[in-house]
């Protein structure tokens, strides 16, 4: 539970937090995700994204203090009520565990990258470094920054990656309307060797997306720095933060899917940014903005899964909390997220499959799930219907893109070598 002393949060702490969680390295492969979805589909599955998960954030904020007296400041608290004890630790967490520390791999795989290529750039008579370099590079602004004790402290992390993060999507979208459409533009579906490429691609795009709305697994966590009492509870404050995070949201990835997919078509990579080559300052500037967010979204999901380490250690170990814990422990973490981000580099792979193994069930889904078990709306209401299908576009992305993200992830390092890039 939060310590009341740390309750004291405002609204737009949890935009800040929001945008920086959300808004993240998913926006730039949205126009990768719609080569293979085509025009109406990838934005009618952006829609229904942006949708369904800003319904499921605002039924998390609700339950957040569903029970008279009591808050549930985390995810798994909130599934330990609603499923049970066991099904709660057992089924909640390790799925929360699994987009929060599969968004730090992530993010320390983009923030190196984007560290490579601003280098590259910036300086090109400077002696080339390997990505793998850069990514470590990353990784060790973070053995500094985990040290910050809780999401109080990381506030101003968030803004500066909130900014960084509205900055860049600008960038992206507005840099593909100057540039114009490449010459023979195509938007077929996305070239493919044989059909069964065709859905594997498909699959691993509905995972991106789903991708890109990454931030329920620590909804709660934010919500729990907010102070509440009876006149004045935590969800008011919370839910007007969210409504202007998912605004900025929308004014960010709508465009940078849109203009993406427009300037390149089918033929664009998976980070759009890579795509545009001029003017270079712009495109070294956008890398530069995208690093330093992924340096602050980085430690947003970190910091549950720190709080979580150290209470785990000083109940079993018998060790108090404190600088000494905090400082192996957190260390600890960002060792093993930076060992396997340099190891595993595979960007547009591994947004697909923890999109859809970990994203899927937390954002989409298991909000509904619990809404249905607790709030049990009447039966073929209106409320009813939009949890189900919740439930049922959730649980066939999460099946897609597993299955495309594993598939995916085989092809590429069977001819990758490891440490070589």
């Amino acid at each position: 539970m939060e310590r009341p002393s740390r309750r004291r949060a405002k609204w737009w702490h949890s935009t800040f937090h929001t945008v920086a969680v959300i808004v993240g390295a998913g926006v730039l492969s949205l126009p990768h995700a719609m080569a293979y979805l085509g025009w109406v589909p990838g934005i009618l599955m952006l829609l229904v994204s942006w949708g369904l998960t800003l319904n499921s954030m605002r039924q998390m904020i609700e339950l957040h203090e569903c029970v008279g007296g009591t808050r549930f400041d985390r995810y798994h608290d909130l599934g330990r009520y609603a499923f049970g004890a066991k099904v709660g630790a057992w089924v909640v967490l390790p799925l929360q565990l699994i987009v929060q520390v599969g968004c730090d791999i992530v993010y320390m795989v983009v923030g190196g990258k984007c560290l490579y290529r601003f280098r590259e750039i910036a300086c090109t008579d400077c002696t080339q470094l390997k990505q793998s370099h850069a990514i470590l590079s990353f990784g060790v602004i973070h053995f500094f920054l985990s040290q910050l004790p809780n999401f109080n402290s990381v506030v101003g992390v968030s803004l500066i990656a909130a900014v960084m993060s509205v900055s860049y999507s600008t960038i992206a979208w507005v840099a593909c309307l100057s540039r114009g459409q490449s010459s023979n533009v195509s938007y077929e579906y996305k070239k493919s060797s044989s059909r069964m490429e065709l859905i594997w691609g498909v699959c691993n795009a509905l995972g991106q997306i789903s991708f890109a709305f990454a931030g329920h697994a620590v909804t709660l966590e934010i919500q729990a720095t907010i102070p509440s009492t009876p006149e004045k509870p935590s969800k008011i404050a919370m839910w007007k933060g969210v409504i202007v995070a998912y605004f900025i949201n929308a004014i960010c990835y709508f465009p940078v899917a849109i203009t993406g997919y427009w300037a390149f078509g089918r033929d664009v990579s998976d980070d759009v940014v890579i795509a545009l080559e001029t003017p270079q300052w712009l495109i070294a500037s956008a890398n530069l903005m995208v690093f330093i967010h992924m340096v602050g979204s980085y430690q947003v999901f970190a910091m549950p899964v720190y709080d979580l380490i150290e209470k785990v250690i000083s109940k079993r170990l018998n060790i108090p909390e404190g600088l000494t814990l905090r400082l192996v422990a957190r260390s600890a973490y960002v060792a093993c997220t930076l060992f396997i981000g340099v190891t595993f580099p595979f960007f547009g792979d591994l947004l697909g499959f923890f999109g859809g193994f970990g994203i899927g069930p937390t954002s989409y889904f298991l909000p509904s799930i619990m809404w249905l078990i607790i709030k049990k709306p009447k039966r073929f209401s209106i409320n009813w219907f939009i949890n189900w299908a919740s439930i049922f576009i959730g649980v066939c992305i999460m099946l897609a893109s597993i299955v495309a993200g594993l598939r995916n992830i085989y092809a590429d390092a069977s001819g990758y070598r490891f440490y070589h890039a």
